[in-house]
C-alpha cells in the first residue's frame, strides 16, 4: 500500500461515517414525525384538525354555508395533509435537536454558544409568526373580503385551495417573524455593522411591501399586516444587534491589558 493511499483510506472512512451518522439522524427524526403523526390520527383524527384549520374561514362565512370539495379523494387526502403539517410542527423540536447534534461536533465553543440560542429563537419566532396569521391575520382578512362579495353570491371555497393558501400565509408569516433572528446573525458575524443595518432601513420597508404584495392576497389589508410587522420587528433586531455590540465592546475592554494598566 502507497502513502497516498493510506492517506485517503481514513479520509474516506471519514466520510461513510458521517454518511451513516446523517442517515441515523435523519431516520430518528422521521420516526419522531411518523410517531406524532399516528398519534394525531388516531386522536383528535384528521377531520377534527383540518375544522380547527378552518375556523377562520368558517366564521366569515354566512351562517350555514360551508366549505366544498370538488376532487374525488380531497375529503380525505386534505385532512391527512393538514395532520402531516401538525405532526411536523409538533416535532419540529426534535428535528431541530437532531440537525444540531449531527452538526454540533464540527463547531467551536463560542459557535455553540450562539448556534442553541439561534435555533430556540427562530424556533419560537417561527411559531408566533404562525399564530399570529391563524388568530389576527386570518380572522381580519376573512371577514374583510367577505364585506366585499355581492349578495348574489355565496361564498363556498375549497378545501384545498384552502389549504396551499393556508401553507403559504404560514410560511410566509413564519419567515417574516425569523428577521430579528437573522438580523443578529448578520450582525454578530460581522457581515454587516448596525450602522449598515439602520442606514438600509428605506430599503428594508420598500422590500417589505414587495414582499408582502407578491405573497399575500391582493388586498391592501394583508400586505399591510405582513408589511408592517416585518419592518417593526427589523427594528427590534436592529436594538438587539446593537445591544450585543455594546456589551461585547465593553467586555472586551474590561479584558484589555492596556485598559487595565491605565
Amino acid at each position: 500500500m502507497t502513502q497516498e493511499d493510506a492517506t485517503q483510506e481514513p479520509t474516506q472512512d471519514t466520510f461513510i461515517s458521517h454518511l451513516v451518522e446523517l442517515r441515523s439522524r435523519l431516520m430518528k427524526a422521521a420516526g419522531a414525525v411518523l410517531a406524532i403523526f399516528v398519534v394525531l390520527f388516531l386522536y383528535p383524527g384528521p377531520s377534527v384538525l383540518y375544522d380547527a384549520l378552518a375556523q377562520p374561514m368558517l366564521a366569515s362565512l354566512p351562517q350555514g354555508t360551508r366549505m366544498i370539495a370538488t376532487g374525488v379523494i380531497t375529503p380525505f387526502m386534505v385532512p391527512v395533509k393538514v395532520t402531516l403539517l401538525a405532526a411536523f410542527l409538533i416535532g419540529l423540536p426534535v428535528v431541530l435537536y437532531q440537525a444540531w447534534a449531527f452538526v454540533a461536533p464540527g463547531l467551536y465553543n463560542h459557535e455553540k454558544r450562539l448556534a442553541l440560542p439561534l435555533i430556540a429563537s427562530s424556533t419560537l419566532l417561527f411559531f408566533a409568526g404562525m399564530a399570529f396569521c391563524y388568530f389576527v391575520v386570518f380572522r381580519t382578512v376573512f371577514h374583510f373580503i367577505a364585506g366585499f362579495a355581492p349578495e348574489s353570491i355565496t361564498p363556498a371555497p375549497d378545501i384545498e385551495a384552502y389549504l396551499n393558501f393556508v401553507m403559504t400565509m404560514f410560511l410566509a408569516f413564519g419567515v417574516t417573524f425569523e428577521v430579528p433572528v437573522a438580523v443578529v446573525l448578520l450582525a454578530s458575524t460581522g457581515v454587516v455593522s448596525v450602522q449598515k443595518l439602520r442606514e438600509a432601513r428605506g430599503y428594508v420597508i420598500v422590500g417589505a411591501f414587495v414582499i408582502a404584495a407578491i405573497v399575500t392576497p391582493p388586498d391592501v389589508l394583508s400586505q399591510f399586516m405582513l408589511a408592517v410587522p416585518l419592518c417593526l420587528l427589523y427594528e427590534v433586531g436592529i436594538l438587539l444587534a446593537a445591544s450585543m455590540a455594546k456589551k461585547r465592546a465593553e467586555t472586551d475592554s474590561a479584558t484589555d491589558p492596556e485598559s487595565e494598566g491605565l
